[in-house]
């Protein structure tokens, strides 16, 4: 089996979860190639977007990472505590892709995320006015986008990651997901 750029690993049964080792910058280690199965990976093209909406999410590796995320094949943001992000998360339908940014250590968007649960309320708030979404990882870009990188592009700089830096859930256009698509790829 080989180990191209961007493919995304899942553990098959809830119970090899529990044992699975860590994977490595969202590569595996050959002997861990009969643990594992590659899911639902698709080349990063225009044609694999499902939804018209792209969007950003910021969150700490150290919290969870990409890494994390792949191996458990599935993410929820929570403690989201800003009203803004929380508008763009209810704003968000199933099928959304969503761009997975490394905040505070990496900097840097490292993954495309799915949609997979809308909006609900966040279960680490007593208040029902803070959303979360479930989301389930679909590709590890070939090269991650590093906010240097973002900050040098032009057409990137009305990118709520620039004008916004604090703000962890955002929407992209159209042009700028292109973009760093296309910076993943380089």
């Amino acid at each position: 089996m080989r180990q191209g750029k961007g493919l995304i690993w899942k553990v098959a049964t809830s119970a090899e979860k529990d044992e699975a080792p860590a994977v490595a910058e969202a590569q595996l280690l050959p002997r861990m190639v009969d643990e594992l199965i590659i899911v639902n990976h698709k080349v990063m093209t225009e044609s694999t977007k499902k939804s018209s909406q792209m969007w950003l999410i910021k969150f700490a590796p150290f919290r969870t990472s990409w890494t994390d995320i792949v191996r458990r094949g599935t993410f929820t943001l929570r403690g989201v505590r800003n009203s803004q992000a929380r508008n763009y998360l209810a704003a968000m339908r199933i099928g959304d892709r969503v761009f997975f940014y490394h905040s505070q250590q990496q900097l840097a968007v490292v993954g495309i995320l799915e949609v997979t649960r809308a909006a609900y309320p966040d279960p680490t708030s007593s208040d029902p006015q803070w959303l979360t979404c479930d989301f389930r990882p679909v590709l590890t870009l070939a090269k991650p986008v590093t906010l240097s990188e973002i900050r040098t592009e032009p057409t990137l700089a009305k990118l709520l990651l620039i004008r916004q830096p604090r703000l962890a859930v955002m929407p992209v256009t159209e042009e700028e997901s292109v973009v760093i698509k296309r910076l993943s790829a380089k």
